[in-house]
Parts: structure tokens; sequence; C-alpha cells
């Protein structure tokens, strides 16, 4: 239960972090860990993460720029919390 808690939290915290950072109409985050738990590195500890974002300002972006712009804003939950996104 405290495990699912904090998983909660922290999906809210990346969306509030996105929302924060930049002008997004819609935001969905979605913990696909489960599908990785085989995995050879996988660590409980680590997410894997789907972001589903509608943003007029990303897609005024060439799409390398736009995926840069979400991990600059992430960059620090891709050191630590973050395995895959």
């Amino acid at each position: 239960i405290v495990k699912l808690y904090f998983m909660n939290n922290y999906l809210k915290f990346i969306e509030d972090e996105i929302k924060k950072n930049l002008n997004v109409e819609k935001i969905k985050v979605i913990d696909n860990s489960f599908k990785h738990k085989s995995h050879k590195f996988f660590d409980i500890d680590k997410y894997h993460l789907c972001l589903e974002i509608e943003s007029k300002y990303l897609k005024s972006l060439d799409k390398l720029t736009a995926q840069r712009s979400i991990l600059n804003i992430l960059k620090k939950e891709m050191k630590s919390k973050i395995h895959a996104l």
C-alpha cells in the first residue's frame, strides 16, 4: 500500500513538474514498470513511464527539440527515479 501511495504521488509530481515548466493542454503519465519486471536490469525503485502530452507549444517544435524539453525538465528524475521514458 505504501509503494502504491508513493507511486501515485510520484506520477502526480511528474505531471506537475511538466505543467509547471511547459504550456500543456492535457497530460497523462502512465506507469509501465510492470511490463519490464523480467528485464535484466530491472530495478523496483525506478520507473518506466510513458507520457501522453497534448501541447500546442510542443507541437510547434520539431520532435527532437520537444523531446529534449521534456528530458531537461525531468533531468534530475532521469538520474534517480526514472529508468525509461
